[in-house]
């Protein structure tokens, strides 16, 4: 079956709340933001992995034989928040302003924290978040010769502000 000859969602059913991103048919789309009042926007997000204290600890002491972990975790969880509109599906791309991941390492893994800044019409939720997933995976990456069972999870945002639903902070 050709893609165009893919039903749409039946725009009769019940959805609760207001869908922004389905049009009166049922249908995928971008939300329209430029009614929207640009703002400054500020997103944190965190997430974790864990590991073997071996791991732990040989990324630490900058060990690793693929080289500086977490430096290339930044990295490529900075260039994630950058390339987030072209990762995430209805996803605007943002003019990101400002872009840091923060990598702390304790005794069994690493938690990222990533602050992501724009002014725009949208949030930067979603570039924290995958910026987060992005620098974890990366230090699974370069650290999986040592510790194969290493595992990624509590990606999460911490904290918000911006925009007409202002602040909001994680419980």
């Amino acid at each position: 079956m050709p893609v165009t000859d893919i039903p749409s969602p039946d725009p009769s059913r019940e959805r609760e709340g207001n869908l922004t991103h389905l049009d009166e048919t049922g249908a995928a789309r971008m939300v329209d933001v430029s009614g929207k009042v640009e703002t400054e926007r500020r997103a944190v997000a965190s997430g974790r992995i864990a590991m073997s204290r071996e791991a732990a600890a040989a990324i630490g002491a900058g060990n690793v034989p693929k080289g500086d972990v977490l430096a290339a975790a930044r990295i490529a969880g900075i260039m994630a928040a950058k390339r987030t509109g072209e990762l995430i599906p209805l996803c605007h791309p943002l003019p990101i302003t400002s872009a840091a991941i923060d990598l702390s390492v304790d005794a069994d893994g690493v938690t990222a924290t990533a602050t992501i800044t724009t002014t725009g019409r949208t949030g930067v939720e979603m570039e924290a978040m995958t910026a987060v997933s992005v620098a974890l995976l990366t230090i699974y990456d370069m650290a999986k010769a040592i510790d194969k069972a290493m595992t990624i999870g509590a990606i999460r945002l911490l904290a918000k502000t911006g925009g007409k639903s202002g602040e909001w902070t994680a419980t």
